[in-house]
């Protein structure tokens, strides 16, 4: 199972601190989930409006 984030992101990157494995990334000025992410969802609760869902 991993996590992707969604277009409610507001791109604040709190999950970025939040992901144990380094699997959200900046690209631009969006973040989205590489296939590093172990489905840990640390990054869920890390969220402020979340924008992260669990696959």
């Amino acid at each position: 199972m991993s996590v992707h984030i969604t277009e409610e992101c507001i791109s604040c990157g709190t999950c970025v601190d939040a992901c144990p494995v380094g699997a959200i990334v900046e690209s631009g000025d969006l973040y989205s989930v590489n296939d590093d992410c172990t489905g840990c969802e640390a990054c869920l609760d890390s969220c402020p409006v979340d924008a992260i869902a669990a696959d």
